[in-house]
């Protein structure tokens, strides 16, 4: 079998029109070439050139063999190229996954970054529950991802970047008719738990967390409506539906708008946090590698400069602890009729290319 080397060395014979000239320009000793050209009439089983007074000449299935050879070492040229450019200009797709209320603050500067940086990459964003991410991931339809909390260890690698506190919040003329302390005091987890809540439904990486921590505790949950939209649960809870639990950042229009009005939790105080993710299994390609390293700066700039209101970097310089393994994934129900590509729990898919629309 022909190799590289040898359509390169005839290439040059046939160019050169003769083996001195051809070993002169390859630096490469005449005999060796004398060599490589008997070695590839054998495998070709026919003559590839013939001797005339001014050097040799490619005889006809030499000429076949010099045409064909143009275009492999030209197509190989271009490939070399096209290899070393992608290092300084990746291109190809990227699929992130990220829960809704994390998409609502990353998507956009995360989806501006990425245009301006790498408009040769195709940026997918789908949003779902944290548990649906996670199963995305072990099933390798999805290349990266940010998590509340930890993955398993189904071949997982994250890296934990922020923490936000849970807040108490519910409507601003309250329930009861007894006083509800002061907006913005402490309430005790144990109290807490015993308002009456509107909360995500069982396996929703929220819920989930809520009711460990009862647990814990030795309290349950007294939850009263099972909402697994945040924007339905902040709805019923304005309307006097009950209270509920959820980062600053979901209720900070609502508070500033007067709707709502929240308390700290102590007692213990209510952390998640959020991890950026990628396989373990599998190295990324390297336009997934400039996309996880825009991910994990634009989180750790949104926590920086405050527009990720209630975030804040898990260690200086979000040197955050690196890892394998962590708690369990959650999974929940999810939306039916939504793209099979990702599973049935895609709330939003947003694609993010250089191509412009075709009319």
């Amino acid at each position: 079998m022909l190799d590289i080397r040898q359509l390169r060395y005839f290439v040059a014979i046939v160019e050169q029109g003769s083996f001195s000239r051809a070993a002169n320009f390859l630096h490469v000793a005449q005999p060796a070439l004398s060599l490589h050209v008997r070695n590839m009439e054998a495998d070709m089983g026919t003559p590839l050139l013939v001797r005339v007074p001014r050097g040799v000449e490619p005889t006809e299935a030499g000429a076949i063999l010099m045409r064909h050879a143009r275009i492999i070492l030209d197509q190989l040229t271009v490939a070399e190229e096209e290899i070393r450019g992608h290092d300084n200009d990746p291109s190809g797709e990227v699929r992130l996954g990220l829960p809704g209320t994390i998409g609502q603050i990353v998507a956009v500067p995360l989806i501006t970054a990425a245009r301006t940086r790498y408009p040769k990459i195709k940026l997918r964003i789908a949003e779902a529950m944290s548990g649906f991410i996670l199963e995305w991931m072990r099933d390798e339809r999805i290349d990266l991802a940010v998590l509340y909390g930890q993955a398993d260890r189904h071949g997982i690698s994250t890296e934990q970047l922020l923490d936000e506190d849970l807040l108490f919040f519910g409507p601003t003329g309250g329930l009861r008719p007894e006083p509800m302390p002061e907006p913005g005091s402490a309430l005790p987890f144990a109290t807490v738990a015993q308002m009456p809540l509107i909360l995500p439904g069982r396996g929703h990486g929220l819920r989930d967390l809520l009711t460990r921590v009862a647990e814990s505790a030795g309290t349950a949950m007294n939850t009263v409506i099972d909402v697994d939209s945040y924007g339905n649960i902040k709805s019923l809870v304005a309307e006097g539906f009950g209270y509920s639990i959820l980062p600053e950042n979901a209720i900070n229009a609502e508070i500033r708008e007067g709707r709502l009005q929240r308390w700290i939790i102590e007692a213990p105080c209510l952390t998640r946090s959020i991890h950026l993710a990628r396989s373990g299994r599998r190295p990324m390609t390297k336009a997934a590698g400039v996309i996880h390293d825009l991910v994990r700066e634009t989180l750790l700039d949104l926590a920086r400069s405050g527009r990720w209101i209630g975030a804040r970097i898990s260690a200086p310089d979000g040197a955050a602890h690196r890892n394998e393994e962590g708690a369990p994934g959650n999974t929940g129900p999810g939306d039916a009729g939504l793209p099979v590509a990702l599973g049935p729990a895609v709330r939003r898919t947003a694609v993010v290319s250089s191509r412009r629309r075709q009319p």
